[in-house]
């Protein structure tokens, strides 16, 4: 049987925002093995779940016979990107920086296979830092108009809240990387998020003009949901995909909880599931639709941790939900006796657990009884805990109908 053309797959899946040349870029991907790069700056610790949907791209397009470049911007994180931002990014050392980027290749290396001649992992410092300032002027520089570059998406948001020159030279800096890249590694196409697409056309238009070649871009879609906002959000920020700062059992959680009409996108997004299945659980109504969403969860949270972590978050998820309130991986704090001494408020206990923001929040739930302790529902906002609350020192709290968190007495 004839193996599908990638570009057919990704369609499918719902990953194409974009394209520069859409029949020239199926074609290419059609007849022979494309060198192609994205783009990760390294501006926190972890990588989170907007990235992942690259990171799915990736791996998809090496399955299919093509050669991915995992290129870590620790050179262009020292700038910062001004796309879909409201503010300048911090400066970072070069040491925060780097650590980081030792951390997103742990996760590339989950998926990706960078065995000889396949994928590769460079860093873009090592062509940016040694530039010369008139030189890069000169050479590269010239080919922008700025006039151009202030119409871009990118630029014109921040037009308003002010934009540096230091950040205005972003634009240029990942126009340089692609050709860089096509020069050293004969890398054809660019891929980024939607956000990206004047940087990715800055690249094309680079390597047209400066080495004579036609190079490509597309860009993927955001991971939004049915209202069209940004998913992977929760209470307490973001949703990584590090383990200490989202726990495989609230990484279940998430995709869990999600609303219904957003499961046969995430299913077709961040899984490896083939689309017929896709839609057969994407189709389940009512009641069903649970299952579809056990499903999600446990297959998104077994590609970004293990099978076994996916398994522990799924039981755990199930012991709560059964009724039985106690399971070892459910996310716990410990208190000390000292701390807790002869009682502590419940929105107090809530705070230091991480389960609200504010006291006020706190308030707010108990008064609209959306908060248990060991399956009671606290009706007053003044209600403390004490030691004999503790059974076997284990203390269940329950935010609202789908949040449990642990608290042990150590």
């Amino acid at each position: 049987m004839e193996k599908r053309n990638v570009f057919d797959v990704l369609k499918e899946r719902g990953y194409i925002e974009q394209c520069t040349h859409e029949e020239e870029i199926r074609e290419l991907l059609g007849k022979e093995s494309v060198t192609f790069y994205i783009g990760f700056d390294p501006t926190a610790d972890s990588l989170h779940i907007g990235h992942y949907i690259q990171i799915m791209v990736m791996s998809i397009m090496q399955q299919y016979g093509h050669k991915p470049i995992a290129l870590l911007g620790d050179g262009t994180t020292m700038i910062g990107d001004p796309s879909d931002r409201t503010g300048m990014r911090s400066i970072m050392s070069f040491d925060t920086i780097t650590k980081n980027a030792e951390n997103f290749k742990k996760v590339f290396e989950k998926f990706l296979d960078f065995s000889e001649g396949k994928a590769i992992m460079p860093r873009n410092s090592e062509w940016l830092l040694p530039l010369n300032y008139l030189e890069f002027m000169r050479e590269v520089g010239v080919h922008f108009s700025v006039n151009r570059m202030i119409a871009a998406e990118c630029y014109k948001n921040r037009m308003e809240q002010g934009l540096t020159f230091f950040e205005f030279g972003y634009m240029l800096m990942q126009a340089y990387d692609f050709y860089v890249l096509n020069q050293k590694y004969d890398c054809k196409m660019q891929f980024g998020g939607n956000d990206q697409w004047s940087n990715i056309i800055a690249g094309v238009e680079l390597i047209r003009k400066k080495a004579g070649k036609q190079a490509y871009g597309m860009t993927f879609s955001l991971l939004t949901n049915k209202e069209g906002k940004k998913m992977g959000k929760t209470e307490k920020g973001a949703l990584w995909l590090d383990r200490n700062k989202t726990s495989p059992y609230e990484f279940y959680q998430y995709w869990r909880n999600i609303d219904d009409e957003d499961v046969e996108k995430c299913l077709a997004l961040l899984t490896y599931l083939p689309m017929d299945e896709v839609r057969r659980l994407g189709a389940l109504e009512g009641a069903e639709i649970n299952k579809a969403k056990e499903v999600l969860a446990f297959e998104v949270t077994k590609l970004i941790h293990s099978e076994e972590d996916a398994r522990k978050a799924q039981e755990a998820a199930k012991a709560l939900f059964g009724g039985g309130a106690d399971s070892e991986n459910v996310p716990t704090t410990e208190i000390s006796k000292a701390e807790l001494g002869e009682g502590m408020t419940v929105i107090d206990l809530m705070v230091k657990a991480g389960l609200i923001k504010s006291k006020s929040e706190g308030r707010r739930l108990i008064e609209q009884s959306g908060v248990s302790v060991n399956d009671e529902i606290v009706e007053d906002i003044g209600a403390t805990v004490t030691e004999t609350d503790f059974e076997e020192g284990k203390l269940m709290i329950r935010k609202g109908k789908k949040v449990y968190h642990r608290i042990k007495l150590i």
